[in-house]
């Protein structure tokens, strides 16, 4: 049980690495094209892209000054810890 704990969180902590990297990345004139961008969006795109639009449908950011920016990284970063301490609570529930 206790291994299935490790291999989630090293996976959460990739995505985390991979999601900074992209977030960096994102402030820096490189081309979509490169290699390593194309890897950064391959791992983080799928979780982020869910997250974008259901922030656009959400009151909260429709029709204000807030909507251009993209909030999608923060909330994923706060999916991965909601997630990880699930996990934990569960491991101390199961021993």
């Amino acid at each position: 049980m206790y291994a299935i704990y490790i291999a989630v969180d090293y996976v959460l902590k990739i995505f985390e690495i991979a999601l900074i990297a992209r977030v960096l990345l994102s402030w820096l004139p490189i081309s979509k094209n490169n290699k390593l961008v194309d890897l950064l969006y391959m791992i983080t795109e799928p979780i982020l892209a869910p997250i974008r639009g259901m922030l656009r449908r959400s009151s909260f950011l429709n029709n204000s000054m807030l909507s251009m920016i993209d909030f999608s990284p923060i909330v994923a970063f706060l999916l991965c810890d909601v997630v990880r301490n699930l996990i934990i609570m569960v491991f101390r529930l199961l021993w």
